[in-house]
């Protein structure tokens, strides 16, 4: 076996294995292609219901079978894939144009989920068939071999339209995302025919035709004046809100009601559930005080929430309040990433068009080759009909003098004679000089007789001008230009004219909704942090309860004031500040919310180094320490500011912070008297001379031992002490007070000298006595048994 066995190094293995697999995700699965805007597996979906013949004039099938043949032969990755790409094509609430007719329970715009395949039954709707899968039998498209090569599959469809903008995408693939808004059809027709005639267009004009985003939910778009920005880049984010409309109290007895009618494209599913639940804790919580009840209506006809109201309620604040405190005003982020030419791309309005126009170009061109080599073959045969017709007695005693149908074709085409027996000479000769085609000899033979009649014998020759004037239409319309673009447009107004449909959505620069708060009651809260980065706040008595379980749990655990503001330092040297009534109060046992959707940490991109309240930090000063060694005090004060995120220091290249601590401001500046020292943090202490006394003999003496500025006679206070570890397990001790207090823009001063490759790992900050215990490498060690330095000193070994 070990001659078979191939040796390798296992990272390019798995380098090579990963990046194949994630650009069959990206490729093959997750991203729509930009020529018919679809994912692989809803392209197989509508390629397999051609084939069993589900066009929109025939019953409706199983949607079992539809799931079982494009898994058999097309797509073999799962029937709930498949039948969840099946249920999405027929959902007319998220698709702008739904390509497919599903007759049963295919889920509702609540998030209710679709029957079993079993149950359901799907077919194609007339527009599908004539926009997506018409032509597939010309040639305008290639064909490949599916997974096991047993069945040809179209690498694309033949797609009319610009599919990925008027059906949308979504999709999450490796180390991207598509995100793509659905559009109205009829504005991008214009869009597009807007592009043919001009390709310089530029996308400010474009729209002019395509105003924006159409989504069938409708709702209102209320940054208009971005979109122009999102529509160039690729890359955005569009404001939505649902329309309201106000319905006063009629009869008596009825209540005045605020009606939501429509909602925004990103409330579809379990989100309206989450809506009306806010809604509610907004009515409790008495935050919405005007509100008196909240129901419901919604059916097959629309969205229908009613908001119950008190006499007299102010509409606009209700209506700021749930824009600001719900999911009535939300965004939904652009990403018009796409597969162009076999590579993920982002592009812009006028790139999509562009591609698609291409494309247009490329099936058309490969349409009317087809047509013309069709209508070339007809031709032929026409003409030798029409000329066999003339000469049709010499045929008639060709076949009659012919021992077998070979013989009377070879004299058909190459006029051989030899094997025929005529009436006479003359027309021996006159069959010598034949030489119909192939073609034209194998028509005149399978030529049935009633075809001779007169009237049929002028249908023939009417056939064939008819041939010749398409033949002429075919060879203009591929040898120019101006031809091609007519046809195309001609087939793009007739799609508009038939199956446009009436824009949903309102395009406008809305107001922004401003609401007043009161003041919250200010109280006392515990703030908690796990490993994953998942932050909340419970209330102080869950905390005192499940004290023990809340701290092993968690990596940071304080108390703060609802009021405070969280502060997130991390090792790129940023701090990101959240409030902390911007985290969620919840209950013990819920998860809490990831911190990068609270403020503007970037887990990704940065690791946290330190998470104080703000409260703790005020009046006191904050120790920064870095890889390479720099360290300095910061007064806390710096970093009280409004901006989300600001530069806590600054680093040299390669550099990154380690560790945030924070130190009580008389626990900086130290003062001595005549400088005693407790260098091995056994309660024996040292002057300047060198002498060595105890702590009960200095004492006893008068002397003063002061570590934390004071001068009173007698008091003990322990000193605060740095301790610097490296990746070498190497370590240094100095006194706090030799770090000097600098601005947040200052890089600091360097704590100690570190050897080639080596770098700072850990910080501790302890008092002269206390007794701290590290492991390195299974043996423990007491870092009070080092030795006092200071700063800016080569660090040692720990002494067991």
């Amino acid at each position: 076996m070990s001659e078979q066995i191939l040796k390798t190094e296992f990272s390019e293995v798995m380098q090579k294995s990963y990046i194949d697999y994630a650009m069959s995700v990206i490729c093959a699965r997750a991203l729509p292609d930009i020529r018919d805007g679809l994912k692989p597996v809803q392209r197989r979906v509508l390629y397999a219901m051609d084939q069993l013949g589900l066009n929109h004039d025939k019953p409706h099938r199983k949607s079992a079978r539809i799931v079982g043949d494009t898994m058999g032969k097309y797509h073999p990755h799962g029937d709930s894939s498949i039948y969840d790409a099946l249920v999405v094509l027929a959902q007319d609430f998220k698709k702008g144009m739904a390509l497919v007719d599903g007759h049963g329970n295919f889920g509702s715009i609540e998030g209710d989920g679709a029957a079993a395949m079993r149950y359901t039954e799907a077919k194609l709707k007339k527009f599908t068939q004539d926009v997506y899968l018409a032509d597939l039998d010309k040639n305008v498209v290639d064909f490949g071999p599916n997974f096991d090569e047993t069945e040809k599959e179209p690498v694309v469809l033949p797609v009319k339209v610009p599919n990925i903008l008027i059906n949308g995408a979504e999709g999450i693939a490796v180390g991207m995302t598509t995100n793509i808004p659905t559009h109205n059809l009829k504005e991008v027709l214009d869009g597009v025919i807007a592009y043919m005639d001009n390709n310089d267009i530029t996308t400010a004009e474009l729209m002019e035709h395509i105003k924006g985003p159409d989504f069938p939910t409708g709702g209102i778009v209320v940054n208009k004046s971005e979109l122009l920005s999102i529509y160039e880049s690729g890359t955005g984010k569009i404001k939505l809100r649902g329309k309201t409309v106000f319905e006063p109290a009629g009869k008596k007895g009825e209540k005045d009601k605020l009606v939501i009618t429509e909602i925004p494209y990103t409330m579809i599913g379990a989100n309206i559930g989450k809506f009306i639940a806010d809604i509610v804790e907004l009515i409790e919580t008495k935050k919405l005080t005007e509100v008196m009840d909240i129901t419901n209506e919604s059916s097959k006809e629309g969205i229908r929430i009613v908001l119950e109201l008190k006499k007299n309620a102010d509409v606009e604040k209700i209506k700021n309040i749930l824009y600001k405190k719900t999911k009535l005003e939300d965004t939904f982020g652009v990403n018009m990433l796409a597969i162009v030419d076999g590579r993920p791309e982002t592009l812009g309005l006028k790139s999509i068009i562009e591609e698609n126009v291409k494309f247009q170009y490329e099936i058309n061109t490969r349409k009317y080759t087809y047509l013309l080599n069709k209508e070339l073959e007809q031709k032929e045969i026409k003409e030798g009909l029409i000329k066999a017709c003339n000469i049709i007695d010499l045929i008639i005693e060709i076949l009659r003098g012919s021992n077998s149908l070979k013989d009377a074709k070879d004299c058909l085409v190459n006029g051989n004679t030899e094997n025929i027996k005529f009436k006479n000479k003359e027309s021996a000769i006159y069959a010598g000089e034949l030489s119909f085609t192939e073609k034209q000899a194998q028509a005149i033979l399978d030529l049935r007789l009633y075809k001779l009649i007169g009237l049929e014998i002028l249908a023939l020759e009417k056939d064939y001008e008819d041939i010749v004037n398409r033949i002429a239409k075919y060879e203009d319309i591929l040898e120019n230009k101006s031809s091609m673009t007519k046809a195309i447009k001609k087939e793009l107004e007739a799609i508009k004219k038939e199956y446009s449909v009436v824009r949903k959505t309102l395009i406008e620069d809305g107001k922004e909704a401003v609401v007043i708060e009161e003041k919250p009651v200010e109280m006392e809260i515990a703030f908690l942090m796990d490993r994953f980065g998942y932050a909340k706040t419970i209330d102080m008595s869950a905390f005192d309860r499940n004290r023990d379980t809340v701290m092993s749990e968690n990596k940071y655990v304080f108390t703060c004031m609802n009021t405070d503001k969280i502060c997130v330092f991390t090792d790129t040297g940023s701090l990101h500040q959240v409030k902390v009534r911007d985290i969620p109060f919840v209950r013990i046992k819920d998860k809490g919310t990831p911190i990068d959707n609270i403020c503007n940490y970037n887990s990704s991109m940065e690791s946290i180094t330190g998470v104080f309240p703000m409260g703790a930090m005020r009046d006191n000063k904050l120790l920064f320490a870095t890889k390479l060694g720099m360290m300095k005090l910061v007064d806390a004060s710096e970093f009280d500011v409004s901006k989300k995120t600001v530069a806590a220091t600054k680093l040299m290249e390669g550099d990154s912070v380690v560790s945030v601590y924070i130190i009580e401001a008389d626990r900086v500046t130290e003062s001595y008297g005549d400088n005693i020292y407790d260098d091995m943090g056994d309660g024996i202490f040292s002057d300047e001379t060198g002498q060595m006394a105890m702590f009960a003999d200095i004492m006893e003496s008068g002397g003063n031992i002061v570590t934390n500025g004071q001068e009173e006679a007698g008091e003990f206070v322990t000193e605060k002490l740095v301790v610097l570890r490296t990746a070498n397990n190497l370590f240094l001790r100095f006194p706090l007070k030799e770090i000097p207090e600098k601005k947040k823009g200052a890089v600091g001063v360097r704590g100690l000298k570190l050897g080639k490759e080596d770098t700072v790992t850990n910080v501790y900050i302890m008092d002269a006595g206390d007794s701290v215990i590290v492991d390195i490498m299974g043996t423990e060690y007491d870092l009070r048994r080092l030795s006092t330095k200071k700063r800016d000193q080569s660090p040692q070994k720990p002494k067991k």
